[in-house]
């Protein structure tokens, strides 16, 4: 197999038709020469989605579906894709045709010309609310001051991998998985390919602010050290200036102008600030121990319902 697709499918019906006629007609663009395989998979969806992916690959023999037992998130949804998957360049892209297919033949020239990774960069993102795109751009400028991944700004999921980056990407078996950034992590020879990201084929997105929120979360504690840094900082920020005047108030205290008693409002605001930053950090260092506590347990990243094919192992 040469060229695999992997696509995430979560609740998608009405999107789906569009999406198997443009990936067919991408996959006929390609060199003759490559063998193309297009994997679907089901991320518990509750719509008819797993029905139209089972007519897709009746139809079609390059179609495969996968379906999880249950809703495991995009990011495990992915990786099931990239463990079933087979080619020697595997490319991932949204069910919801935002990522055009046809940027997909750009991408597998700069695969050809000796590139392991390719970054698709979003130059201009079409029907997106201001709101998402602050919180985007936000998001980025954050991850890239934290030292926490080494991708071009504005580039998502959607990518392509050599066989090589794959199997060494397949090989890190983290459950709180923040893809875009193990994709950096790899250090493979990369190239990057700009295109114009449209609006939604169909539907809504499955992306609320929640999952938004929880997926930085996730990106932040997954790939950086630096929220537990940042406790050294806050830590001699806060005590700054209470010791600057606690040793104010010693030095009245010993010429005998004021006494320590008038410091009740100094004192109650000292146990404020430095109880409230405690019970921040520990929170923190909770999310961090969390995490721990999740890899320690070993369970699979996601379960398998059934296929239009054999099982991977996950």
């Amino acid at each position: 197999m040469d060229i695999s697709y992997v696509i995430p499918v979560y609740n998608e019906s009405e999107s789906l038709a569009r999406l198997v006629a443009a990936m067919a007609e991408t996959a006929g663009r390609l060199p003759a020469h490559y063998d193309v395989e297009i994997i679907l998979v089901d991320d518990g969806s509750s719509d008819d989605s797993w029905r139209q992916i089972e007519a897709a690959a009746k139809h079609d023999a390059r179609f495969a579906g996968v379906r999880l037992s249950r809703n495991f998130g995009h990011q495990a949804a992915l990786t099931c894709g990239y463990q079933f998957s087979r080619g020697r360049a595997v490319i991932c892209l949204d069910a919801d045709l935002q990522d055009p297919p046809d940027v997909t033949l750009r991408m597998v020239e700069e695969w050809e010309k000796g590139a392991d990774v390719v970054f698709a960069v979003r130059s201009m993102r079409r029907g997106e609310t201001w709101f998402k795109l602050a919180t985007a751009s936000a998001f980025y400028w954050l991850i890239e001051k934290l030292g926490a991944v080494r991708t071009p700004r504005n580039s998502g999921d959607f990518r392509l991998l050599s066989r090589r980056a794959l199997d060494a990407l397949n090989g890190m078996p983290e459950r709180h998985r923040y893809i875009r950034g193990l994709v950096g992590w790899l250090g493979f020879q990369a190239a990057t390919i700009e295109y114009e990201r449209r609006e939604r084929a169909a539907g809504v997105t499955k992306y609320p602010f929640t999952k938004m929120l929880r997926f930085a979360t996730d990106a932040i504690v997954s790939m950086s050290f630096a929220p537990l840094r940042l406790a050294y900082a806050m830590a001699v920020l806060a005590a700054v200036p209470f010791l600057a005047y606690l040793g104010y108030a010693l030095v009245m205290y010993v010429l005998g102008r004021r006494a320590f008693a008038p410091g009740w409002a100094s004192l109650i605001l000292a146990v404020i600030v430095f109880g409230t930053t405690i019970l921040v950090f520990i929170g923190v260092m909770g999310e961090y121990v969390g995490r721990i506590y999740e890899e320690v347990k070993q369970r699979p990243l996601y379960l398998v319902r059934g296929s239009t094919r054999d099982t991977p192992r996950a």
